[in-house]
């Protein structure tokens, strides 16, 4: 399912986590970030709250230890959690992630 995320040129590790914290799938180097994850599902919570939105799409968070892409996963109230090596790959790893999201 996720592992074809890996093929992506610069993609470090994927992990899928549900809405307890937990992960589901992992694959690649390095373990999950679920910490980032349950911060990031709390802050998207309230920035929902606030701009009166019921969904959201992507968050990008460009941090020290490299850039990480959260997608939700709504058919299972899931976060996709894809780190990567630098900004510029973007594009090329939403694109994955779509098809991932996909098969899973």
């Amino acid at each position: 399912m996720i592992d074809s995320l890996l093929e992506v040129r610069g993609v470090r590790y994927a992990s899928l986590v549900d809405n307890a914290g937990q992960v589901v799938l992992h694959v690649g180097e390095g373990s999950a970030d679920v910490e980032v994850v349950n911060t990031a599902r709390a802050m998207l919570g309230s920035l929902k709250s606030a701009m009166g939105a019921s969904t959201w799409n992507d968050l990008l968070l460009d941090l020290d230890k490299g850039p990480m892409l959260l997608t939700p996963v709504n058919v299972r109230d899931q976060i996709m959690l894809v780190a990567f090596d630098e900004v510029a790959s973007l594009g090329r790893v939403r694109f994955a992630v779509r098809r991932a999201i996909g098969q899973v």
